[in-house]
């Protein structure tokens, strides 16, 4: 007789955010709107301060004035490979902050550039959400956000030459 009641798999109690788009340009084209200012600033955030190396900064601002909310202050890249793969901490805006921004790790963005033969295909996976309303809350506006910001990317991207 087997006995059911012991799962040797944990459940996953943390939520990712998942999200690809195919562009029209190779990665090596791409790879510029994640780590140069001025390209994050065409399509991301008002002002970006990013050093592209491990444990770099990525720090974005979207009310420069007020750096302490609505902003990556203080967050790190944590892996890079040029053309290839971009990861980094994360912080959500203000209405989060409370409970998001002293998370032990913070959340975490991991963005793939796939090569394919006639474009790029770019995975977002932004995970390390918790459980509870609240967390759910965050998740889903920072979803929104994410599949907003992408849309805004495509349309820089695809008329740009």
């Amino acid at each position: 007789m087997s006995d059911t009641s012991h799962n040797l798999v944990a459940p996953v109690l943390d939520r990712i955010i998942h999200l690809s788009v195919w562009m029209s340009k190779p990665p090596s084209q791409l790879f510029p709107y994640f780590i140069e200012s001025t390209h994050l600033q065409s399509w991301l955030t008002a002002l970006a301060e990013v050093e592209p190396k491990p444990g770099g900064k990525y720090e974005l601002y979207w009310e420069p004035s007020d750096r302490d909310n609505n902003s990556t202050i203080g967050c790190r890249i944590t892996a890079i490979a040029d053309g290839q793969l971009l990861a980094f901490q994360w912080r959500s805006p203000e209405q989060f902050k409370s409970f998001a921004n002293g998370a032990d790790p913070l959340t975490h963005v991991t963005i793939a550039f796939i090569a394919e033969r006639s474009g790029t295909q770019l995975h977002l996976v932004h995970s390390g959400w918790r459980s509870g309303p609240d967390w759910e809350a965050a998740r889903l506006w920072q979803e929104r956000a994410w599949s907003g910001a992408l849309r805004e990317l495509e349309r820089i991207v695809h008329r740009s030459p």
